[in-house]
C-alpha cells in the first residue's frame, strides 16, 4: 500500500516560515526593543509621514499579488502545492512581489514608529526570508515548472 499523504505534502516548497508571521513576529520585537531601549531615526516626527505613506503602497501591492495569484488558481499559502506559475499582474516585474512588498510595508512601519530597530531586525528576516523561504520556493518552482520557471527567471527579476 502507497501512503500518498506523504507523496501530496512533499508538494510544497518547504519554507521554514509563513512570512507574514515571519514578519509580524519580527516587528513586535522591533516594538519591545523601542519600548525597552528607544533608539529614533528622526529628531522631527514630520519625517515619520514618509513611512506612512510606504505602508499602503506596500498593502496594495500585497493585495495586487493576492487577486493575481488566486485568478490564476494557485495557492497562497506557500505550505500548499503551486498548481499554476504566475507571470501576469506584479510578478511582472518582481517574481516575490508579496514577499518585497510585506519588507516595504515593515521598513514603512519602522519609520512611522521612528526607531532604527526596524532595520536591524529587518536583516535577519531578509537572511530567513531568502534562505528559507525565496530559495526554497525557487528550487521547488523549477522543479515542477521547468523550463517555463527557467525563463520567467531570465526575464523578471528576483525583487522590485
Amino acid at each position: 500500500m502507497v501512503d500518498n499523504t506523504a507523496a501530496a505534502s512533499a508538494d510544497n516548497p518547504g519554507v521554514i516560515a509563513w512570512p507574514p508571521v515571519l514578519h509580524a513576529a519580527a516587528f513586535v520585537v522591533v516594538l519591545v526593543l523601542q519600548w525597552v531601549w528607544p533608539w529614533p531615526i528622526f529628531d522631527q516626527p514630520a519625517f515619520r509621514w514618509t513611512g506612512a505613506a510606504l505602508i499602503p503602497i506596500g498593502i496594495g501591492i500585497v493585495i495586487w499579488g493576492r487577486v493575481t495569484m488566486l485568478a490564476a488558481g494557485t495557492n497562497i499559502n506557500p505550505s500548499q502545492p503551486a498548481v499554476a506559475l504566475v507571470t501576469s499582474g506584479p510578478f511582472r516585474f518582481s517574481r516575490n512581489p508579496l514577499y518585497t512588498s510585506l519588507m516595504l510595508v515593515f521598513v514603512g512601519l519602522t519609520l512611522a514608529v521612528n526607531t532604527w530597530w526596524g532595520f536591524a531586525v529587518l536583516i535577519p528576516v531578509f537572511v530567513v526570508m531568502y534562505a528559507g523561504v525565496i530559495r526554497r520556493e525557487e528550487r521547488y518552482l523549477e522543479q515542477k515548472f521547468g523550463d517555463s520557471y527557467r525563463e520567467y527567471c531570465a526575464r523578471v527579476r528576483r525583487y522590485f
